[in-house]
């Protein structure tokens, strides 16, 4: 069975000639695929919400810490006061005092909520970093159809300026046998006909080029220059069978459901754990001061404490069920996720072979198209063919390198969806020559739950400033 690795010996030669230096100023499908990955925004967002999902286990460690607090105060009472001790005199009552506090708590028992909630968040965290594999896989086929698309649509405008020149010479030849009495106006009408139709078709050529090249800016980061295009399309396991067992190892969809399980189960025994006491320990101490004189008070207090929900509506129960629904619902997407990945690389590799009888198919038909054309323009000096015989033979010829052009993009753009169908469609599995995200930097410094003033949580904040999120 091939494993990820020597799968990327075979995906790598695919990109191999794509690397080798071609010319200074051409970009290659590497170069296209590097721009996508260094400029995407959609990665860096998602690179976010896996920081966020960084902060999140931060969060449940800190649940097995102490909560420190402070408070201070300063308030002044006023009022009139009769009583026997003021001879039944009403007199003014004004008294400014001052006090600060400091309280601690730390949770002793809990049933392993905390606990569980560090693993689910865990969990999530993994999740969220395949999530990030997916999108990363969904930025690069995006570069790859761009550039190929830009390819499709370079040629074609080549072949409908070459078509353009043609029909040109087709109709000045029909005008000039129509001047000698050889073909009659509805020769030269048909040739003009075909003329003013070329020109529409090489307009919209024109325009899918630039929305290609468009699409290929947004997608690369850059606008494409003269494109160096590789020779070869990536080689691919030898069957539809290999590739599923690749897939179901390494797609990070089918990871990332397979994590979402795992923090659903885990989900219902912390709803479960909710149900149960929790003991903690809370401590106190703080100083009153009159201001108006000298009095003061000084004390603390520490004090053991259990409690436990007798009954809440019904809430806690009601979040056991639908943390066992959740669960149901995930068990029931990882199987849905599972099989559109074999399903995608079924029609994936369906689309190969497609577009390589295609391509098979469409040399041929250019070969006997250029045959029939060269003899149809042939018999038609010698009178046995009419222009629209020769404009047909034209038509055939042009709508036969059409097709191969489109072929040839076709199969590389589907030899490429069958490594996105694998999830090997990664910037670390084309071994591109990038910078890489490492996903566990940012979770190694975090996962301690830092304070702001310890030497973790410097480093953090030098992170952030690196980040601009300072």
């Amino acid at each position: 069975m091939m494993t990820p690795r020597a799968l990327l010996k075979h995906v790598t030669t695919g990109l191999a000639v794509v690397w080798i230096a071609a010319a200074a100023q051409a970009d290659t499908l590497a170069d296209a695929l590097v721009g996508a990955y260094n400029t995407s925004g959609l990665l860096e967002q998602n690179r976010a919400v896996l920081r966020s999902a960084d902060e999140s286990v931060a969060q449940s460690i800190s649940g097995l810490r102490p909560v420190l607090n402070w408070v201070a105060d300063l308030s002044r009472d006023f009022g009139t006061v009769r009583s026997a001790t003021t001879g039944f005199q009403t007199v003014a009552n004004v008294q400014n005092t001052t006090s600060i506090g400091l309280s601690a708590e730390i949770t002793l028992f809990d049933f392993g909520q905390t606990g569980l909630a560090i693993d689910a968040a865990k969990e999530s965290v993994l999740a969220t970093r395949q999530s990030l594999l997916s999108v990363e896989q969904q930025i690069l086929l995006r570069a790859v159809q761009a550039f190929f698309e830009v390819r499709r649509a370079t040629e074609t405008v080549s072949l409908r300026q070459n078509n353009l020149r043609l029909i040109t010479q087709e109709l000045r030849a029909a005008e000039d046998r129509f001047e000698v009495g050889e073909v009659t106006r509805t020769d030269v009408a048909l040739a003009q006909a075909r003329l003013a139709a070329s020109r529409s078709a090489l307009s919209a050529a024109q325009g899918n080029l630039v929305i290609a090249q468009e699409e290929y800016r947004v997608a690369t980061g850059r606008r494409p220059g003269a494109l160096s295009y590789p020779r070869t399309v990536p080689q691919l396991p030898p069957s539809v069978e290999a590739a599923r067992a690749v897939a179901m190892r390494t797609h990070p969809d089918l990871l990332s459901a397979q994590y979402v399980v795992s923090v659903n189960e885990l989900n219902i025994l912390r709803a479960k754990a909710a149900m149960k006491p929790k003991l903690s320990v809370q401590g106190t101490i703080g100083i009153t001061e009159n201001v108006d004189n000298d009095a003061f008070t000084r004390g603390g207090s520490v004090s053991l404490n259990a409690s436990g929900p007798i009954y809440q509506g019904g809430r806690l129960s009601s979040l056991v069920r639908q943390s066992m629904a959740n669960r149901d619902s995930s068990r029931a997407q990882l199987q849905l996720t599972q099989l559109g990945i074999e399903q995608n690389v079924a029609n994936a590799y369906v689309r190969v072979q497609v577009a390589r009888s295609s391509r098979s198919a469409s040399a041929d038909q250019v070969r006997a198209a250029q045959i029939a054309f060269d003899g149809v323009r042939e018999e038609a000096t010698l009178g046995a063919r009419t222009t629209l015989d020769v404009l047909d033979a034209e038509q055939e010829l042009l709508d036969a390198r059409a097709s191969q052009i489109s072929a040839s993009v076709d199969e590389y753009v589907a030899a490429y969806a069958v490594l996105f169908s694998m999830g090997v469609l990664t910037a670390d599995q084309l071994g591109l020559k990038v910078q890489q995200y490492d996903p566990s930097a940012y979770y190694n410094l975090v996962e301690g739950a830092p304070s702001k003033i310890s030497k973790q949580g410097r480093e953090l904040d030098r992170v952030l400033r690196a980040l601009g999120k300072e």
